[in-house]
């Protein structure tokens, strides 16, 4: 049985722009079919990495090899990669069907092929009915489309897409991501898709590859990302997150122990990145609490209900610790269930699998 390369393979990449080092220490292998999203806040070097794999760039040190060759030294046209930029470059002179078919006549593809390519291409994108119409008809949602049917037609091995929904409002972005995914899964296409917004990372990802200042933090699947954080900034960073200030106090059957400075002790059976010791961060999701107890392993503290506030079928509650530490907890409101209101006391529940614990720094 012949194992295939990875599609994408970068080896100790590095990136220097002046004295500046924008990218360090880059290891990465996305396989063939993977939707892949590079995350992180502004500057962290997300869009960097994805000029270098398009050839924008050059890497300072390094390999990237696409499709099993080395493309030191490749020009963006010789790569079998095609992008889509935050501003989709689209030409205004043109309809749809010639914005599509632009990439295919440059490369003298008989006229028959452009046709039934570009056909099949906008039928996949559900823009059968539109080809006739010019860019400025056509909605934000749908030039996004039409971005990404001039992309694909192409049959690249890989499709890099930088923030390419930033310009859509909510609603429209949302429904793109299911169409995006949609696409990939018609398409068989790579996705590289760089985006700083986290939910748009856990909606569409197979895998997440988080970073910060220029090194991968953490590449893991979205679930496991958000419930096993390796670091602070990771826990931080993939949503709203409880942190206390705790000191290791070593292991027992409900796996390892970190105590506050009032005495909260909190248990985690998830398995650390690395070694714990000393002074230590626990995080635990707001949804991971609760106003009920499950099981004799569950652990609890006691509280006052400060603040309440309603969305939709969520409920947010603030609550104050005997401590004076305040918790935020996410509830989904129920007919059926009897929850605190402001002013009263409350107990709060949770369990060990629910609770990270992480270096402070």
């Amino acid at each position: 049985m012949t194992i295939r390369p990875p599609v994408i393979e970068i080896t100790a990449a590095q990136k220097m722009f002046g004295s500046f080092q924008a990218l360090s220490d880059i290891n990465l292998s996305i396989e063939q079919g993977e939707i892949v999203t590079l995350l992180g806040p502004s500057g962290c070097g997300k869009t960097t990495l994805m000029r270098l794999i398009a050839g924008f760039e050059a890497v300072t040190a390094g390999t990237i090899r696409i499709d099993g060759k080395d493309c030191a030294g490749q020009p963006p046209e010789r790569r079998p990669v095609n992008m889509v930029f935050q501003r989709y470059a689209l030409f205004p002179h043109l309809d749809v069907f010639e914005n599509v078919a632009f990439g295919l006549k440059v490369k003298g593809t008989p006229k028959a092929e452009i046709r039934e390519r570009v056909q099949r291409m906008l039928h996949i994108v559900q823009l059968d009915s539109y080809a006739n119409r010019y860019i400025n008809e056509l909605s934000g949602g749908q030039s996004q489309r039409v971005a990404l049917a001039r992309a694909l037609v192409n049959g690249p091995k890989v499709l890099l897409l930088d923030e390419p929904l930033a310009a859509l409002d909510l609603k429209i972005r949302q429904h793109m991501l299911v169409e995006m995914k949609r696409i990939h899964a018609e398409t068989g296409a790579t996705f590289v898709y760089v985006t700083h917004d986290q939910d748009e990372a856990m909606i569409l990802s197979d895998r997440v590859v988080l970073m910060e200042k220029g090194r991968i933090v953490q590449i893991d699947r979205p679930e496991t990302m958000y419930a096993a954080p390796k670091s602070l900034f990771a826990a931080k960073f993939l949503g709203e997150t409880n942190l206390f200030e705790a000191a290791m106090a070593g292991d027992n059957a409900l796996g390892m122990t970190a105590v506050t400075g009032s005495g909260l002790r909190f248990h985690s059976s998830i398995v650390p990145a690395s070694e714990l010791r000393g002074k230590v961060i626990v995080s635990i999701r707001p949804e991971s609490f609760r106003f009920n107890r499950d099981n004799d392993t569950t652990q609890s503290a006691t509280g006052q209900v400060e603040d309440v506030i309603f969305i939709g079928s969520r409920s947010f509650y603030t609550i104050c610790l005997a401590d004076g530490v305040r918790v935020r907890v996410q509830v989904q409101r129920s007919t059926r269930t009897s929850l605190p209101k402001p002013g009263e006391k409350t107990e709060i529940f949770w369990d060990s699998d629910n609770v990270v614990i992480l270096p402070q720094s």
